[in-house]
């Protein structure tokens, strides 16, 4: 639990409850879940939108594709978590289901920030009534469709924003720090590509290395609209060329 002032315990035990300053301490508690979680990134490139994370292994035991945190929603949407697992399994449920409903009802793919829009409202409503916990969890949310490369955080409040680039998790200041200077539009794929591992590279600690292994890193493209995983064997290659 974290420290609050005897004045502000009582506002500290429900999540529906703004203490005095205006705040929600629930909320805020979840977003120092995300904080907690490994790096991830999103970054809409010349022809698509891009998806790197940081998948950290806890144990040599432990199988790397096991460990979730990169997920396809559908065939032009893919999603980055940080936070709780558990929580994201459920609202990729969520927004699998919506979109899948979206296509049985309108033959059509969802638009992206329709899917983002309803999986915001979802976190937001378990902020508002008592007997639920906000989601611990903060969503890279992006992908194509008739309107273009599009690409959102959602965070446990609820609140959204789209980005040309965007970090959540761990080293998130130092990446978005990292990315507001050396991001450019029109960047090309390979150098998207080059750029996100860099950004990943400042939510590890000091004495840690990046690699392949531990790495996810996936793409929309705007000719196909069809996520796509990229190999471990090309993240290798990127990754010998980092400086």
């Amino acid at each position: 639990m974290y420290p609050v002032s005897q004045r502000s315990a009582a506002y500290d035990r429900a999540a529906t409850m703004f203490s005095p300053d205006g705040r929600l301490y629930q909320v805020e508690y979840a977003s120092k879940i995300v904080a907690q979680g490994t790096l991830g990134v999103g970054m809409i490139y010349d022809s698509g939108v891009l998806f790197g994370a940081d998948k950290k292994v806890p144990s040599r035991l432990a199988l790397p594709d096991s460990i979730e945190k990169m997920f396809k929603i559908d065939e032009h949407i893919a999603a980055i978590s940080a936070g709780l697992v558990g929580d994201a399994r459920r609202l990729i449920q969520i927004a699998r289901q919506k979109a899948q409903e979206n296509t049985m009802y309108y033959e059509e793919p969802i638009q992206v920030e329709l899917l983002v829009k309803e999986i915001s409202n979802i976190k937001q409503i378990f902020t508002q009534y008592g007997g639920m916990r906000p989601f611990g969890i903060s969503f890279i949310i992006g992908g194509i469709d008739e309107t273009g490369k599009r690409l959102f955080e959602t965070e446990p409040s609820g609140a959204l924003a789209e980005y040309k680039a965007i970090a959540i998790g761990k080293g998130r200041n130092e990446a978005m720090a990292f990315l507001e200077k050396e991001y450019s539009d029109n960047i090309n794929f390979d150098s998207a590509i080059a750029l996100s591992m860099k950004a990943l590279q400042k939510g590890l600690d000091e004495k840690e290395k990046i690699s392949a292994e531990r790495l996810d890193f996936g793409y929309i493209d705007e000719k196909k609209k069809r996520f796509n995983k990229i190999p471990k064997e090309k993240l290798k290659s990127f990754l010998g060329n980092l400086k």
